[in-house]
């Protein structure tokens, strides 16, 4: 018998931001924003990058790894559909990520905020199905820790 060729793999990350969650939603939904806290990378170019933040609108991003990386040169992108939007509290999306054209993953993606003092607490819970040659879940994970952080120095600008 083969192997199973998708890997399922659930994880979350939190993080606390010193901001209301007004400004944490906001960052989520302004294309501006989230092109400069999600989509931008020392280590890609992004070619594309649209944002219709309501439910039903997609989310489409493209990008090409600069020289020096792994996969210098290499094309890959994101297509998501927004499931839910709860102003202020939470966001779900549905997402395709493909690398050279080649479908790696599909997951859903939500994002909750939650009161924490005067601060907001972030949860993402990232349910992934990997295809053969996807970046897999250990990748995928620090991907978010990564993002996620750049969104910690977007709310403080």
């Amino acid at each position: 018998m083969s192997e199973p060729s998708t890997l399922h793999h659930t994880f979350s990350v939190e993080r606390i931001y010193p901001r209301p969650a007004a400004k944490v939603f906001a960052a989520l939904g302004d294309p501006d924003k989230k092109r400069r806290w999600f989509a931008e990378s020392a280590h890609h170019d992004v070619e594309v990058f649209e944002l219709d933040f309501r439910v039903g609108g997609r989310e489409r991003a493209t990008f090409r790894f600069k020289e020096g990386t792994p996969f210098a040169g290499g094309a890959f992108g994101c297509d998501n559909i927004y499931l839910d939007i709860v102003d202020g509290r939470r966001v779900v999306m549905a997402s395709m990520m493909e690398f050279g054209g080649h479908p790696i993953s599909a997951s859903l993606i939500t994002f909750e905020l939650l009161a924490e003092g005067p601060g907001t607490r972030l949860i993402l819970t990232h349910q992934g199905a990997f295809f053969e040659g996807s970046d897999g879940p250990g990748r995928r994970h620090q991907g978010w820790r990564d993002i996620l952080d750049r969104l910690d120095r977007e709310l403080a600008a």
